[in-house]
């Protein structure tokens, strides 16, 4: 299923939100973009329309460490023939950096970014005493390290993003939040199961993909 069809789903049920409960346009706000993150963080175990900037930044990420790798080489000839010797900081940036630019790919690039932003997340969470911002922390710092339609597209990842929900629900004080999150999270399963390659609800216990044909 498309990101956009996702994106569609999350705003439709923001939407319906906003209507339902008492309306300030703060409250709007808030479910519609509550909703539409629930319906797209499934996906941050792959390439997707909330981390396509991440995506990017990581190719560029990608190409510098290469470079940066290429001159380091030069650098350590450079000095070798000089000198005679090389520090073991220089053999130690040389290696790291013909790793990132040669070895790793752009896809592990974009995951240590994002778990980066997952880490950040929990660090606030914990000066500020957030728990729902520790979760989301979590959440984001581990999910991107999954096979994709894996266990975040589990009933098991739905029920921990409701509870993320739900401890902000209980931080703003707004009705409906931790519902909004929990059925944004449940469209993209039920939006995934009704493609060819389904979705495995109940992994790991169930391993079989469960499938929906209209």
């Amino acid at each position: 299923m498309k990101g956009s069809t996702h994106l569609s789903i999350g705003v439709a049920i923001g939407a319906a939100a906003a209507a339902h409960y008492p309306f300030s346009i703060q409250n709007a706000s808030i479910y519609l973009a509550v909703a539409a993150l629930s319906a797209l963080s499934a996906d941050l175990d792959g390439p997707s329309i909330l981390s396509r900037r991440i995506g990017k930044a990581a190719k560029r990420v990608h190409n510098l460490c290469m470079w940066l790798g290429v001159c380091c080489v030069a650098g350590a000839i450079y000095l070798y023939a000089t000198s005679g010797s090389l520090s073991q900081e220089a053999i130690v940036l040389t290696i790291v950096m013909l790793l990132l630019g040669f070895v790793a790919k752009e896809g592990l690039i974009r995951n240590i970014i994002i778990s980066c932003v997952g880490g950040a997340m929990l660090i606030g969470g914990v000066l500020l005493g957030w728990g729902w911002l520790i979760g989301l922390g979590i959440f984001v710092g581990w999910v991107p390290w999954l096979n994709h339609r894996g266990l975040s597209h589990t009933i098991w990842a739905a029920l921990l993003w409701g509870a993320i929900g739900w401890g902000l629900e209980q931080h703003l004080e707004l009705e409906g939040v931790a519902l909004v999150s929990l059925l944004g999270y449940g469209s993209h399963l039920l939006a995934d199961t009704l493609t060819p390659r389904g979705v495995k609800w109940l992994y790991p216990l169930y391993k079989r993909s469960i499938k929906l044909r209209l």
